[in-house]
């Protein structure tokens, strides 16, 4: 115990009394504890003649006295009961003497040399003769001796922690002494602020200390012992004599469910999990009561403590590996009590992909579907059914693609959504979070749609956008109807028509000046997939004032006034899909003129065309650049001019005022925000650059508004000159000719037929082979609109006669 510090024990006991020779060993020079007489009444230590005797055998001689050298005829001892009685009379005596001197010496105002001598005889004292641990005891040194503990010597306290350990090894009472007061406290002190030596010292008497049962708890409720003691087990010490008795220190403990309890708040879950496995005739994989059967009550105590545990994500892995299969068992339980404790902790840890994979793989979907649905004898109340739908929403969340079919088999969507019906917010809120997950997932979607759809539900999921005081419900439904709106968008709209506060409560979390949520994008991304063109719903949009409140956020969102970088990128494209429907309604609707007058909205398309990365928001940027052109022609107009004078003959015959400053293809007075002209907002040049977008659909996009200046009704040459000098002509060219899909060929030829209508450009383009190839391709292989217009295009380049042209010459 001691180490290189041992202690220095003289050639003979020192003491008060005399040492009488007849006392002392002739071999081994010490005080004898067994005395024994040989045939020739020589006295020696039994141990020591005995050593004698074997030299004697070994050498082949007979035994024979070590003083005299006497031959003796047997080897033969008698023991010397008197005197041993007399040796032990007069030890007593003198370790009485010495712990006296000690009492005397042990006060910390004395010489440390002292004090270190003190320590070292009760330490001899206790080794020889355990006997006299009353005698500590009763002198009360070990009170003393816990006072020196307060030393400001690290050498000291050092050796009065071995001092105390010696003391109490292996006696009840006296470590019921050392426990008294603040002592266990003052040791787990030690395991932070002692060097070394002192820390291995103070866990081992913490060790000692653990081994009775009783002076578990009273370590464990020291704050801060075990999560020191949990530390030590982890560290990387190069004392491993420190790691490894705190790890026994440890599995003394362990017998306290109490402080097995508070080991798991600390991380140390085997000893826990341990207990959960014992109490169904599991072995262990802890040290606590390996191979060893626990109580019923104490696996559902452990269980019901693991349910409410907080739990990292590799902790949850390693408990489903461990007790997943039991607490799985303990599901199936027909006792109340015992399936609570196991959904409990069955939903503190499905919550993560890595030990959701293993539930599945252990069997958990059929016990938890059944405790869902099943009505019946022994059911489960609703509160419990909302831990089972909990972890059900936890398991289909986790985004790993297991078979989900067994989800939306026999009914259970239909299930589900008559329990939706038929229970409170919280447990609606999970179901809901079931549906999210299976409406996430390709396979299982489509019977999800069907079931709402058969059934009618929709009216009744888009009620709880409303609710207001439960914000996990409503971010429930939201999810879910952003997941249905791709194939159920006209359900949807008509919906939200039916009633204007749900289309208000929409708008209103998307408006709400927040980080950016997951529930505004998801609210954004519902509305953006509504249909386009549903003028009603535009226009009760426009009556909420919807668009201004859009408008604001993305404006916001561009100027860094409104972030979130997690859902940042959906919430602005779903915004701006939301805006660009006000494109739509022109025709039918001024009021769309009116705003996007007012905001400059097509300042903003043109701006957010150019968002490079966000493919969504160019390509629907460019799509309301192209519905806001084709109104152009219709806002467009001839100036105010004013009324001729008359006052002389001259006047009257002068010519009319010449007109400047009209738009170059609409002939009328132009500008961005008024008539939404693209040349005016310099839009062109912006559009041509995103021919070259590796995304058909933005390049699609970008064609169809710049074919907006080339329509029937305006100036077609003066549009063509301005793509000319974008050098867009060369872009919608390499656009044709790669041919990348039947619909921007299908753009492209249009707008080629338009350009080749100018001869000099017609003349360039016919002496390039590939152009030529490309049209002739659609003039065989399009669809019938197609095939006229690249037909058109080929005669501008005399490529196929004109008989047209012919028939009219010869008339």
């Amino acid at each position: 115990m001691d180490g290189s510090e041992s202690d220095d024990s003289s050639h003979f006991e020192r003491g008060v009394d005399h040492i009488y020779e007849a006392f002392i060993c002739p071999l081994t020079k010490e005080v004898m504890h067994d005395p024994v007489t040989l045939e020739n009444g020589r006295t020696f230590e039994r141990e020591a003649i005995e050593k004698w005797f074997k030299k004697c055998r070994d050498g082949n001689k007979p035994p024979s006295c070590p003083i005299t050298s006497q031959e003796l005829s047997s080897a033969d001892v008698s023991p010397s009961i008197a005197l041993r009685n007399t040796i032990e009379e007069w030890r007593w005596r003198n370790d009485a003497a010495k712990l006296d001197v000690a009492r005397q010496a042990l006060f910390l105002g004395n010489d440390e040399s002292d004090v270190l001598q003190a320590l070292m005889n009760v330490r001899q004292i206790c080794r020889s003769i355990r006997s006299n641990r009353q005698g500590v005891r009763n002198s009360q040194l070990v009170r003393m001796i816990i006072d020196v503990l307060k030393s400001n010597s690290h050498k000291v306290r050092y050796k009065a922690l071995q001092t105390l350990q010696v003391v109490v090894e292996g006696d009840e009472e006296s470590k019921a002494i050392l426990a008294e007061g603040d002592t266990v406290r003052t040791l787990v002190k030690f395991l932070s602020h002692e060097p070394s030596k002192g820390k291995e010292a103070a866990v081992s008497l913490l060790f000692e200390l653990s081994k009775s049962e009783a002076l578990c708890e009273k370590i464990g409720s020291v704050n801060g012992a075990l999560i020191l003691l949990v530390g030590l087990t982890s560290s990387n010490s190069v004392n491993v004599s420190i790691v490894d008795k705190a790890e026994r220190t440890l599995e003394n403990m362990e017998r306290s469910e109490e402080v097995v309890r508070q080991m798991a708040s600390y991380g140390r879950l085997q000893p826990l999990l341990g207990k959960i496995l014992e109490g169904d005739g599991s072995v262990s994989t802890g040290p606590a009561g390996l191979g060893s059967l626990g109580s019923p009550e104490t696996k559902l105590s452990m269980t019901t403590f693991l349910g409410e545990l907080s739990l990292n994500n590799d902790t949850k892995v390693y408990i489903a590996q461990t007790v997943g299969s039991s607490l799985v068992d303990l599901m199936r339980s027909g006792d109340m009590t015992q399936r609570e404790a196991a959904l409990r902790a069955l939903n503190n840890i499905s919550s993560y992909e890595g030990s959701a994979k293993l539930l599945i793989g252990i069997g958990i979907l059929p016990p938890l579907i059944k405790d869902l649905f099943y009505v019946g004898p022994n059911n489960l109340p609703i509160r419990l059914k909302e831990v089972s739908a909990t972890i059900l929403a936890n398991i289909v969340n986790i985004g790993y693609d297991f078979d989900k079919a067994t989800l939306v088999s026999d009914n259970r969507v239909e299930n589900l959504l008559y329990l939706i019906s038929n229970t409170g917010p919280s447990i609606q809120c999970k179901l809901l979070e079931v549906l999210v997950g299976l409406t996430t997932c390709q396979k299982t979607v489509i019977h999800v749609v069907s079931a709402i759809k058969t059934s009618g539900a929709i009216i009744s999921l888009v009620q709880f956008v409303e609710v207001k005081e439960n914000e996990d419900l409503r971010l429930a439904s939201v999810k879910l109807l952003h997941n249905l709106s791709p194939f159920m968008s006209e359900e949807l709209a008509d919906a939200l028509r039916g009633t204007a506060g749900q289309l208000d409560s929409l708008v209103a979390i998307i408006s709400e000046k927040i980080p950016i949520s997951e529930e505004q994008a998801a609210a954004a991304g519902l509305l953006a997939e509504l249909p386009e063109r549903d003028l009603a719903l535009t226009r009760e949009m426009l009556s909420i004032g919807a668009f201004e409140k859009i408008i604001s956020n993305v404006v916001g969102i561009r100027q860094g006034e409104i972030k979130g970088m997690r859902f940042e990128r959906n919430f602005l494209e779903g915004l701006v899909r939301i805006l660009s429907r006000i494109t739509f309604a022109f025709s039918n609707e001024t009021r769309g003129i009116t705003f996007c007058r007012e905001y400059n909205v097509a300042s903003l398309f043109i701006n957010l065309i150019q968002s490079n990365g966000q493919d969504t928001i160019q390509m629907v940027s460019a799509m309301a650049l192209e519905n806001l052109s084709l109104e152009s022609i219709n806002l467009s107009h001839m100036p105010d001019l004013p009324p001729p004078s008359c006052g002389s003959i001259f006047s009257c015959m002068s010519r009319p005022p010449v007109i400047t400053g009209l738009c170059k293809i609409h002939h009328g007075v132009c500008s961005l925000r008024e008539t939404f002209c693209l040349v005016e907002g310099g839009a062109v040049e912006k559009l041509v650059a995103l021919l070259d977008h590796e995304n058909d659909k933005v390049v699609e996009a970008s064609l169809a508004a710049l074919s907006s200046l080339l329509e029937d009704g305006l100036d077609v040459e003066k549009g063509v000159k301005i793509l000319d000098e974008a050098d867009g002509i060369r872009h919608v060219l390499n656009v044709l000719t790669e041919n990348r899909t039947e619909k921007l060929t299908r753009r492209a030829v249009w707008l080629v037929e338009r350009i080749l209508r100018i001869e000099d450009i017609a003349r360039e383009v016919a002496e390039q082979p590939n152009v030529s190839a490309s049209l002739v391709d659609a003039f065989q292989n399009g669809d019938f609109r197609t095939r006229q217009i690249a037909e058109n295009a080929l005669k501008h380049i005399d490529k196929i006669p004109n008989f047209s042209g012919i028939f009219s010459n010869m008339a």
